[in-house]
């Protein structure tokens, strides 16, 4: 190995805690600096000088290779505090770290030269990183497949691409945003007459102006409700066609389905019928379905105690069913109670689907999304068909890796800096960018937020896909934005905002929080931003590491 070369050092570096339980110092000392290993590495570090007492060692330590950084946001706290937010590919921040002295503008010049810091034109304090050599994979914009229908513009982007596909990997996000939300006549990069190699700033140290964004969003749309959906048959032909899905889900979206026809209108929703499908052939389906189900679930009740000693699987499976089942929904009369038959059937139900899907299996949550099923069809082999066709929506939400969860949180924050850079901004200072605390909102799509009510709505609302794929991460904005003068205003620390976003559970006004994500929606969508397309647009697959020539960069952290 050789020995490191010293590229950049800059003093007075500073993490900042949240520990607010004593009158001590939570100012870290450190110091920043890039190292340059010909063979192994270039490290960026920075290292605590003076740690106080209280500090435990190695708890803020980092260490991140230059090729794994995903962003860069420069921002300033309300107090005047200036500092940068740093963001893994794998949508991890790391701590904060403030520039007492200045410096930030020579950091990011030594940053230069190994990656590309590339401004967000709709945050001009947001630098998305790329590698210098990233130019070795050139792909066009079609290629890549975004769009099925030719359309550049940010909201059939929004619209027609589900998480699923874009989120296929964190340089293909980064790219979608880089150029969905950049205008025609922005180049791709721009550079000051001053200094072509530093990042356009609009500011000198030490203090930081607001960067104007490349677009305007302007303001929220006003946004009405409409009724439920009342009627049904007059939508069928006489075969028992529906002769309009599209309309019939749009008056779902707009309004919901009246409590009485929920259990036919949700089958349709659900995909257990065929929107096209005559009543003869769902009569067909049922029965068929009906034996299907019934096999699967032969499968797992005539295995023996003896045997199932031996399938370690099966044996957890069935642990975790049976404790979350006693605890599911029990205020719900349909539940209540002890030897309660609607029980038994959340605990077939759920049984029966670790045989559909043995693979996934059971996974904690899973029961809070068929109960409402289960509530709404009181009938066991529906719900059952209704379950597979929920979680054909969100089954990647309950993988091991829960890499979709973690892609969905890193859109979320996407989306929540380009509606609102000033709670971001505050989000950040407090350790809280990376929105953790709404991890429990996507993955059962707020079960748990609203009354079980409202969750019938709510997901209805959800299942019909409009405006488009995402729009429940516009719904997670909506709570957001609806919180942000209580955050802000109330000088909340990590702790006390996890703590508050607890607290709204059953607090939330369905209807308010529907109006308002509507509402952005039609923010973006009049908005109108449209991208150049170009002929090359460079990506890093996240299958394969691109090295930087011979060497390597890690931005470390490091305690003495």
């Amino acid at each position: 190995l050789f020995s490191p070369q010293l590229i950049f050092e800059k003093e007075g570096v500073y993490l900042h805690t949240n520990a607010k339980r004593s009158n001590q110092d939570t100012s870290i000392p450190g110091f920043i600096r890039i190292v340059e290993r010909v063979r192994k590495s270039q490290r960026l570090v920075l290292r605590k000088l003076k740690p106080p007492l209280f500090f435990l060692t190695g708890q803020w330590a980092f260490s991140l290779p230059l090729s794994e950084l995903y962003s860069l946001r420069r921002s300033r706290f309300s107090l005047g505090r200036n500092f940068l937010v740093l963001t893994s590919r794998g949508g991890h921040p790391l701590p904060p770290l403030h520039f007492h002295r200045g410096g930030t503008r020579e950091l990011l010049r030594a940053l230069q030269r190994y990656i590309i810091l590339d401004p967000s034109p709709l945050d001009g304090r947001l630098f998305l990183a790329y590698p210098q050599d990233s130019g070795t994979l050139p792909q066009s914009f079609d290629r890549l497949q975004f769009l099925d229908d030719g359309g550049n513009d940010l909201v059939s982007r929004f619209i027609h691409d589900p998480y699923a596909t874009t989120f296929g990997g964190f340089s293909k996000v980064t790219n979608f945003f880089r150029a969905a939300l950049r205008p025609p006549e922005s180049p791709i990069h721009t550079r000051t007459p001053q200094d072509p190699s530093l990042p356009p700033q609009s500011d000198e140290e030490p203090g930081f102006e607001l960067i104007t964004c490349g677009v305007e969003l302007g303001p929220k749309p006003d946004v009405t409700r409409g009724p439920p959906l009342d009627k049904w048959e007059e939508f069928l032909d006489s075969e028992g066609r529906v002769t309009c899905p599209e309309k019939i889900k749009e008056l779902v979206f707009r309004g919901g389905i009246t409590h009485s026809l929920r259990k036919e209108v949700w089958k349709f929703l659900l995909g257990f019928y065929p929107w096209n499908s005559t009543a003869k052939e769902r009569e067909d389906i049922l029965r068929v379905k009906t034996d299907e189900y019934f096999r699967m679930k032969v499968q797992w009740k005539s295995v023996s105690e003896e045997q199932e000693m031996r399938n370690s699987l099966l044996r957890g499976y069935r642990s975790l069913i049976e404790r979350d089942v006693n605890r599911t929904d029990r205020h719900n009369t349909f539940f209540s109670g002890n030897d309660n038959p609607g029980l038994t059937l959340l605990h077939d139900v759920l049984m029966t689907y670790c045989m559909y899907n043995f693979d996934l299996g059971y996974v904690q949550g899973m029961s809070d999304l068929l109960s409402p099923i289960l509530f709404v069809t009181q009938n066991e082999v529906e719900s059952f068909w209704c379950l597979t066709g929920f979680m054909e929506l969100v089954h990647q939400n309950f993988e091991e890796s829960q890499e979709a969860m973690k892609q969905q949180l890193l859109q979320l924050s996407i989306l929540l800096k380009a509606l609102d850079p000033e709670l971001c901004d505050f989000l950040d200072s407090q350790d809280s960018g990376s929105l953790c605390f709404c991890f429990r909102w996507l993955l059962i799509w707020f079960k748990r937020e609203f009354s079980f009510e409202d969750i019938l709505t709510l997901w209805e609302v959800l299942w019909t896909r409009l405006p488009c794929e995402n729009f429940h991460l516009l719904i997670a904005c909506s709570i957001l934005e609806s919180q942000r003068e209580e955050l802000i205003g109330s000088n909340h620390d990590f702790n006390t905002i996890l703590k508050h976003i607890n607290e709204l559970t059953m607090k939330l006004d369905l209807q308010t929080v529907l109006r308002g994500a509507e509402a952005i929606y039609l923010q973006l969508f009049l908005c109108k931003v449209r991208h150049r397309a170009t002929s090359h647009l460079m990506i890093q697959h996240t299958a394969s590491k691109i090295s930087l020539s011979k060497s390597e960069i890690f931005l470390s952290y490091q305690l003495t």
